[in-house]
């Protein structure tokens, strides 16, 4: 097979890892792809957001799938655009990645499903929004830019001067463009978070291995949000069998719901969840692999990742048995000085040889860049070090001795990726309420 990734990122890499050691790829392209995907994959200079140009290249190269990593051009239709030109693609449609696309479509859709999630409002203009702020008596609360805005459109309000604040900054600011032109303003939910991504071919749903991920950018989640600063795979407590009823209660009806209004969806559905004490709620749904948790969690599979795609893509998961390494992974995100207010570019990245030859480890590119002979920073999240081990001690361990062998100028890492799962897995703590489950 030839095989097209889209993408440039984190999560491009480890996918390209993967088909790169799968018996049925014959050459695997990434669009525009970076530093490190060039040592593995033929790059092709076409951005993820060039559908016409990637049509083009598509079809000029006989490409057998085409996968797609970022949201956006899933968003614009390039499932849409592929298949009405006879290419293969692993990736939902337009009607479908309106899941992510728009979180109200996304709620409107739970709603009809009948799944666990938090409740809302939903408001098209400053006053509606600001009055219904009025009639508010506990905080905090969320307010959610409806379209997408680079994962900084849920801004968590503490009070009500912050809710109005936040409001006022997507209805009357427009400071996330059309993205904000629809605010929700939502119930705060507690607990313990959860990614859940399975592979869906329309009617049937394979979960994954769960993830969980640090959005913080220092330890002891302080300061800002980011796209995230590390992952781990699996989740102590949260098993295959809490997965699967998860897709039972969640997932499976959200396809059905999506299926009665007449589209499908194929493709990785992404579950952001939370474990309240009144059982597993329904965050948000992204349409593709998520970013840090595939770095974590791909290296964990031992089937056939390409296969699994083809047979998604093809409507034939009832073929599909994923396989599970019994290992942990944990996964360290470096990121660039100044990240994520602001990002360096160009500074030498040294030591990336020395940690990637160690056993399994694993150094994934994001934003990286070749400059003469030296492979530079190109961005916020520069790399992720990913390494197993029989437990997560060991894992942990192993990426940070992993890390420690890299340097940059700025460099950033939080020292706390997967002490909790140390902890949990030592029966120190648990994850999540004792009687969630229940």
């Amino acid at each position: 097979m030839r095989v097209l990734v889209v993408g440039g990122g984190g999560r491009e890499h480890a996918l390209v890892h993967a088909f790169c050691a799968s018996p049925l790829a014959t050459q695997v392209f990434c669009a525009p792809g970076n530093a490190g995907i060039e040592q593995e994959a033929d790059p092709v200079a076409i951005a993820a957001d060039d559908l016409a140009g990637l049509l083009a290249f598509a079809r000029r190269e006989k490409i057998d799938l085409t996968v797609v990593g970022p949201e956006a051009p899933l968003v614009a239709g390039i499932a849409d655009l592929f298949t009405e030109n006879g290419l293969l693609v692993f990736g939902p449609r337009r009607a479908a990645a309106r899941l992510e696309g728009s979180k109200a479509f996304a709620k409107e859709i739970m709603d009809e499903a009948r799944v666990a999630t938090g409740r809302y409002t939903r408001h098209g203009d400053l006053a509606g929004a600001l009055a219904d702020l009025e009639t508010r008596e506990s905080f905090p609360l969320v307010v959610k830019a409806d379209g997408l805005a680079a994962g900084k459109g849920v801004l968590i309000c503490q009070d009500a001067g912050e809710a109005r604040a936040a409001v006022r900054l997507c209805l009357a600011d427009r400071a996330f463009g059309e993205a904000g032109g629809t605010v929700l303003i939502e119930e705060f939910l507690s607990g313990p978070e959860v990614s859940l991504l399975a592979l869906c071919d329309g009617t049937r749903v394979v979960p994954m291995a769960p993830a969980q991920d640090y959005k913080r950018i220092f330890a002891l989640d302080l300061g800002p949000n980011t796209g995230g600063m590390g992952s781990y795979c699996p989740v102590p407590g949260f098993d295959a069998g809490v997965a699967e009823t998860v897709a039972d209660d969640l997932f499976r009806p959200v396809l059905a719901a999506l299926a009665r209004r007449g589209t499908e969806y194929r493709g990785v559905l992404y579950g952001g969840l939370i474990v309240t004490e009144h059982g597993v709620k329904l965050l948000e749904f992204n349409c593709r692999f998520g970013d840090p948790e595939t770095q974590a969690i791909l290296p964990r599979l031992d089937s056939d990742l390409l296969e699994a795609c083809l047979a998604t893509a093809h409507g034939e998961l009832d073929t599909v048995d994923l396989r599970w390494k019994p290992e942990a992974c944990v996964s360290v995100v470096v990121a660039s000085r100044g990240y994520p207010a602001s990002t360096s570019k160009g500074d030498v990245i040294s030591g990336l040889s020395e940690a990637a030859v160690l056993p399994d480890v694993t150094v994934y590119h994001a934003a990286t860049a070749v400059h003469g002979h030296d492979i530079v920073t190109a961005g916020g999240r520069v790399l992720a070090v990913s390494a197993l081990g029989t437990h997560f001690a060991a894992a942990r361990e192993r990426a940070y001795g992993a890390l420690a062998r890299i340097s940059f100028a700025g460099m950033q890492s939080r020292p706390d990726i997967a002490d909790r799962a140390v902890r949990a897995e030592a029966g120190e703590t648990s994850l999540f309420p004792v009687d969630w489950a229940d």
